[in-house]
């Protein structure tokens, strides 16, 4: 039986990290995930929040998937993730409030996340608490990698700094933490939508060539069977 849990446990880690990605594979969130991740710390920032908020809201909608009628599952699965939603920005706005003015709107719509939302009425509603709130937490780490990555390549690329401005996250000691790759450098399709489609693009394709490889590799070599084809003669041919 332990094994057996361990063994879910698992998969549940593998599909939300990377063979079942929020953001790479069922490619929900996408307008938080694009309009957000022009720096790392905007990027951090959002996914902490979209974190709380998975972990949360599937963990509360398991513990009340008995109770909650079919016909009102959905609007009574939006009050719970939009609670935790309000918690989430009042933690920021308390403790982060630099980075809350920047984020904006974009926190309270967390709301409507559709990866949220899809894995709580997938997944959550049909689980116990404890593989609920694991689902939760790899499928908020796996879009929150993705979002970091994707807010790290686009400044990079359109800014030329890793790190810039996390003190809107940390506080000021964080003041030094950015890393200046190229001075005065600057790239404005990669800072712009354009380049946050652009970059999503190459992610997506990147996992698709390594899933491919993989497979292939996995793939058992075909076993070519050597047909016989001499005829065995007994008596006498006229």
């Amino acid at each position: 039986m332990k094994n057996k849990q361990m063994s879910q446990w698992r998969q549940l880690a593998r599909d939300g990290l990377w063979s079942n990605n929020p953001a790479l594979v069922q490619l929900l969130g996408l307008c938080p995930l694009l309009a957000v991740s022009s720096s790392v710390v905007n990027a951090l920032g959002l996914a902490l929040a979209t974190l709380l908020v998975m972990v949360g809201a599937s963990t509360a909608i398991s513990l009340i998937r008995h109770q909650v009628h079919s016909a009102v599952r959905l609007p009574a699965f939006v009050m719970v993730i939009a609670a935790f939603v309000t918690c989430a920005e009042l933690l920021m706005a308390a403790y982060a409030y630099p980075l809350y003015q920047v984020l904006g709107i974009f926190i309270p719509l967390i709301v409507t996340n559709c990866a949220i939302l899809g894995r709580a009425d997938a997944f959550a509603s049909r689980q116990p608490v404890i593989p609920a709130a694991i689902d939760g937490l790899m499928m908020g780490l796996g879009f929150g990698a993705v979002l970091v990555l994707l807010g790290a390549l686009r400044e990079l690329l359109g800014q030329g700094t890793l790190f810039s401005d996390m003190a809107l996250l940390f506080g000021p000691q964080a003041a030094n933490w950015q890393l200046t790759i190229a001075v005065d450098y600057q790239f404005l399709f990669f800072v712009l939508p354009p380049g946050a489609f652009f970059v999503a693009g190459m992610l997506i394709a990147l996992k698709n060539v390594i899933d491919q490889r993989s497979a292939a590799r996995a793939r058992p070599a075909a076993i070519e069977t050597r047909v016989d084809r001499r005829v065995r003669v007994t008596g006498t041919i006229k």
